[in-house]
């Protein structure tokens, strides 16, 4: 098995889009960090916790990562899950290989979608720390944990980053089983980002708010109570949960359609 997810491993990294992908995740950071160290944020009593982030970023580089994660959760993220967990039997589906994708079922996408979330994380910590400096997070503002040591701002970006990988894995599973289901790695992405733009739509229309908890990215944004309040919050467990039935789902019926697979068609 070790010999065989080398080699799914080594096709992927062979791919110029893999390695454009991950670019663009560091690239992110770099640009964020830029923009704020020449155009500086200042505050507005309207403000609220969350669009405060960026203003916390000036304090100590800690908090360039989690702005980064911020902006790529709403896209970029969600956009790199759906595409690899759509590729994963579709392409191989182009490349004549499905007999053998049945004897290896290896994690590719998911394995791919981890490292561009540690990039956007690290390269956020490296350049936000040159940038702006390694110090706690020490901003007396209303709305805002007073207060964070940089250890403790460390441990709520692993936490933070896991809960956002978690939170778009309905979109995965979704892209998966539509990969199942087509020769196209195009469609799959399609039906999976899909998914989540429909739920985004949903969730924001007012007159569906008794049954939002249950679109797929209801509590998708939970995560950033990490570093506006005390630590994880009963939303952020809501949020765990929810996936669960989607990726049962939609993962159950992915394997059970592709042991269906007529492998030679």
């Amino acid at each position: 098995m070790a010999a065989l997810f080398r080699t799914e491993m080594v096709k992927q990294w062979r791919r110029s889009r893999t390695y454009l992908v991950l670019a663009t995740t560091v690239v992110v950071p770099v640009v964020i960090a830029i923009a704020l160290k020449v155009n500086p944020p200042t505050v507005r009593l309207t403000q609220g916790p969350l669009e405060r982030f960026p203003l916390f970023v000036t304090r100590t580089g800690l908090f360039l990562p989690v702005v980064a994660l911020q902006f790529t959760s709403q896209f970029l993220l969600v956009l790199i899950v759906a595409l690899f967990a759509g590729d994963v039997v579709a392409s191989e589906a182009s490349w004549g290989n499905l007999r053998a994708m049945l004897t290896r079922p290896v994690g590719r996408g998911q394995l791919l979608a981890l490292v561009a979330t540690a990039l956007i994380v690290v390269t956020g910590l490296v350049v936000g720390t040159i940038a702006f400096g390694w110090h706690p997070l020490d901003v007396p503002l209303v709305g805002a944990a007073g207060h964070q040591s940089q250890l403790h701002v460390v441990a709520n970006l692993a936490l933070a980053s896991a809960y956002v990988l978690w939170s778009v894995a309905g979109v995965g599973a979704l892209a998966f089983l539509a990969s199942t289901m087509t020769d196209s790695p195009s469609g799959a992405l399609f039906a999976g980002f899909g998914l989540y733009v429909v739920s985004q739509i949903l969730n924001n229309i007012a007159s569906l708010d008794p049954v939002s908890f249950v679109f797929p990215t209801h509590y998708q944004n939970s995560w950033t109570a990490l570093f506006v309040g005390n630590g994880p919050t009963r939303n952020m467990l809501h949020g765990v949960l929810l996936q669960v039935p989607y990726v049962v789902v939609f993962g159950g019926s992915a394997w059970w359609y592709f042991r269906r697979k007529d492998v030679l068609s």
